[in-house]
């Protein structure tokens, strides 16, 4: 295995994206901060990924991202004939690139993916995930982690987190995964155009409210409360 050094220089050499290089370059001969970029890797655990946003092993970018969707993309290869997934994302930093960076690399994988179109609460993406019948789902959330986090969630077939056992089969083969040769990054529009990726309609929406508004406890208040 590379020390956080090595791993540094190659991020270096090989990061295209222009706001993660500039980091790289920021940090250059800071043993410090280059040691905590990479000293390890962020561990695929139960609640999937979380961490600081920015360039390294250590963090949250569109590398690592893509990295974990592609274990877990081959996860579902080999336990799912078709397998399907659905994605949904919140107001963090970088959220939105998140989920379609998730999204890119599912597709190229041979996962469809189901995709909420806009800003979606955790509750809503494990109702997608039943919905749909998919096999997985992903949530880019950080939850109650300070402003400079982001986190990707990691979902089974019954719209809750990932168990112990799935979760180490995921762990296992993003293990075996190199963020820059061994991610199928895909292209998200071409994919979008293809179907492969679609976004969630407004019938998911409908039936999500109409479940939400069956657990009320006194229905008949609804009406006259003024709730939406």
């Amino acid at each position: 295995m590379l020390d956080y050094q090595e791993r540094y220089a190659a991020w270096l050499a090989r990061v295209s994206d222009p706001v993660l290089h500039e980091e790289l370059v920021a940090v250059k001969g800071d043993d410090e901060a280059i040691q905590d970029r990479f000293y390890k890797d962020l561990e695929f655990g139960t609640a999937g990924l979380r961490g600081v946003i920015g360039a390294g092993t250590n963090r949250m970018n569109v590398y690592t991202v893509g990295r974990a969707t592609q274990g877990f993309a081959a996860h579902l290869k080999a336990t799912c004939a078709a397998p399907s997934v659905a994605i949904g994302y919140d107001s963090r930093i970088n959220s939105d690139l998140f989920s379609r960076t998730a999204a890119s690399v599912f597709a190229a994988n041979g996962v469809k993916v189901w995709l909420y179109p806009a800003l979606a609460p955790t509750p809503m993406v494990s109702f997608a995930i039943r919905y749909y019948g998919c096999d997985g789902g992903v949530v880019v959330t950080a939850s109650h982690n300070p402003a400079e986090y982001n986190g990707y969630k990691a979902y089974g077939p019954d719209g809750c987190q990932l168990s112990g056992e799935a979760s180490g089969l995921v762990s296992a083969a993003v293990e075996q995964v190199d963020c820059f040769t061994g991610v199928n990054f895909g292209d998200f529009e071409a994919a979008l155009a293809a179907g492969t990726i679609a976004y969630i309609g407004e019938d998911c929406y409908e039936a999500y409210y109409e479940k939400v508004l069956a657990q009320a406890v006194d229905p008949s208040v609804i009406p006259t409360a003024g709730l939406k």
